[in-house]
């Protein structure tokens, strides 16, 4: 048979966390990991230059022979997922499909707060593109959704100097940031993937009663049930349980700070789109 299957993509690290929760989750599977390394991060580029880049990152999956391939970046769901599935799908792959992080999450976060106040924390990108709110509203138009921008966070992880000083003044400040636009906050919903890593730190500026939601679960779990309802997509992906990672920079690179993320040792291979 041939091999297909599910591809992962994130302009670097950060989707390797919801990877993590998928391969726990949904192990028989096989799954093609692809970082955009060279040219992240994502979340200070403009709408065009992130459709642009995740679209070409998208088309070097369906090469691979993914049919169904997951947009593990909250920035890449936010400003390419709808043009690519309305635009480019039809045209290019109508067989195959595209996913992304927001809707799922914005489907259950209502369930999760009882104050019916919701935080968000995410790249620059992702906050100016409204997506969240827009999703949320859909779904639960009676909450209110609060966000912050933090667009040094991903830089600062992907540098490995989320545990210095400089660090944890920004991070305060981004959390102390959002908490004063609304103090009824209870629910705070990690809109990066990058930033379950600095959930301790996170945690020391918000007050007891207020919950960290990342998105690795959720994302897993709309992905279970999205195969129990498309049969058809589920039957062609492959059932090998292996597990391949690509990047567009250095793959010593990756490999280091990939442990971090996905939780065990990966080795990388390199490729240009």
């Amino acid at each position: 048979m041939v091999k297909q299957p599910i591809g992962i993509f994130d302009s670097g690290y950060g989707g390797l966390t919801v990877l993590k929760e998928i391969t726990a989750l949904l192990p028989q599977y096989d799954y093609l990991y692809l970082g955009d390394n060279s040219r992240a991060p994502y979340g200070n580029k403009s709408y065009n230059t992130v459709y642009a880049y995740t679209l070409q990152s998208v088309q070097w999956l369906f090469a691979q022979g993914c049919h169904l391939v997951i947009l593990a970046c909250n920035t890449a769901s936010a400003k390419a997922l709808r043009s690519i599935q309305q635009k480019n799908l039809p045209q290019l792959a109508p067989q195959k499909r595209v996913l992304g992080v927001i809707r799922p999450t914005a489907e259950v976060i209502g369930n999760l707060t009882q104050s019916h106040h919701v935080g968000i924390l995410g790249t620059t990108g992702t906050v100016e593109s409204g997506s969240y709110i827009l999703e949320i509203q859909k779904f639960f138009p009676q909450l209110s959704v609060t966000q912050e921008a933090c667009p040094l966070w991903v830089p600062l992880i992907e540098n490995n100097e989320q545990h210095s000083k400089e660090a944890s003044a920004i991070i305060e400040k981004n959390v102390k940031g959002l908490l004063q636009k609304d103090d009824k906050i209870d629910t705070i919903l990690l809109a990066c993937t990058h930033y379950p890593l600095i959930t301790d730190q996170i945690l020391k500026h918000t007050p007891k009663h207020v919950q960290l939601i990342s998105q690795g679960s959720i994302v897993a779990q709309s992905l279970q049930q999205y195969l129990q309802r498309h049969t058809g997509m589920e039957s062609r992906i492959s059932k090998n349980q292996t597990l391949e990672f690509y990047t567009t920079g250095d793959t010593q690179d990756f490999d280091n700070h990939a442990t971090s993320f996905f939780g065990r040792q990966v080795t990388s291979i390199h490729t240009q789109l």
